[in-house]
């Protein structure tokens, strides 16, 4: 049995990956979620005995899970604790999808080895929950890696370029507004990169023990992204301004999700690129085409209208 707990993008996939090479596969989310060929149940993650009622043993089972952006701090703690005691009692090989947080502002592109200095809660919460899996993982108590993407390049309401506030405007030959640096490099992941990179981690035991960087394409600034998009779909490419400061404090003031922004403005005031080049040499897995994620992303919402 495979448990994969959250069923959002990456969760989602993780399960459809698992099932079509035909293992037995439980995907665990507070909502339900079915993918044909694996069991869906509703359980709290933060549960040990609840997760050990779903299966009391499993090969794998993978931290997919997406706690609501603002909660972090409350929701993170007891369910990152619940699987750890899960993956220690079953011996289960624990695979985490993370992301980039915990490295806090850095110069120069972000690699494995670089040191975990998160200066704000969500990249400190982030950074000891790895710390804390290595080091079980280091006594033995548990066997364990990490995945990490930067931003979502999808069709996801996650997604800062793929959302339905962007394509739809985009396909409609309408301004975008994005929050963040427009003209700075960074770097983007998709999800169905970063669910192949955790079933391949959980699988061999090279990965155990360290984070890996998920395979993702050479950067591109969120204008280019945009003109991309656009260019993709077969439009006219649209105006792209940026959120003013002013405008998203204002927002913050009755929006918690928009409130937490402030916290990773950092990674679109410099270049922000992730070095995934360990992952890719040692497993062999390429990021999907770039023009072939646009393509995904512009069809998905052309489906919709």
């Amino acid at each position: 049995m495979h448990v994969v707990v959250g069923a959002g993008s990456v969760g989602t996939r993780v399960a459809q990956l698992l099932v079509s090479v035909g293992a037995d596969v439980c995907l665990v989310s507070r909502s339900g979620t079915s993918v044909p060929g694996a069991a869906a149940v509703r359980a709290d993650a933060a549960d040990l005995r609840s997760l050990l009622a779903v299966s009391p043993e499993a090969i794998a089972i993978y931290n997919c899970a997406n706690p609501r952006y603002h909660q972090w701090a409350r929701d993170w703690p007891p369910m990152s604790e619940a699987l750890l005691a899960y993956a220690e009692q079953t011996g289960a090989v624990l695979a985490t999808c993370s992301n980039l947080y915990g490295y806090g502002p850095v110069d120069g592109p972000m690699h494995e080895s670089l040191p975990l200095r998160a200066t704000g809660p969500k990249g400190r919460i982030r950074a000891g929950m790895w710390a804390e899996a290595k080091s079980r993982h280091d006594a033995g108590r548990i066997r364990a890696t990490e995945v990490r993407g930067s931003d979502y390049i999808a069709a996801s309401e996650s997604s800062r370029v793929g959302s339905t506030r962007v394509v739809p405007r985009i396909l409609a030959g309408r301004s975008v507004s994005l929050i963040g640096g427009l003209d700075t490099p960074h770097t983007w992941t998709a999800p169905a990169d970063v669910a192949r990179a955790l079933v391949a981690c959980a699988a061999d035991e090279r990965a155990w023990g360290r984070a890996w960087h998920a395979p993702s394409n050479p950067p591109r600034t969120q204008r280019e992204v945009i003109d991309d998009l656009a260019r993709a779909a077969g439009v006219p490419p649209v105006k792209v301004s940026q959120v003013p400061q002013l405008a998203l404090r204002a927002l913050g003031l009755v929006n918690p999700v928009m409130r937490e922004f402030r916290e990773t403005e950092y990674q679109f005031d410099r270049p922000y690129v992730m070095d995934d080049s360990a992952l890719r040499s040692t497993f062999g897995l390429e990021p999907t085409a770039w023009d072939a994620l646009l393509r995904q992303t512009v069809q998905y919402y052309r489906e919709l209208t």
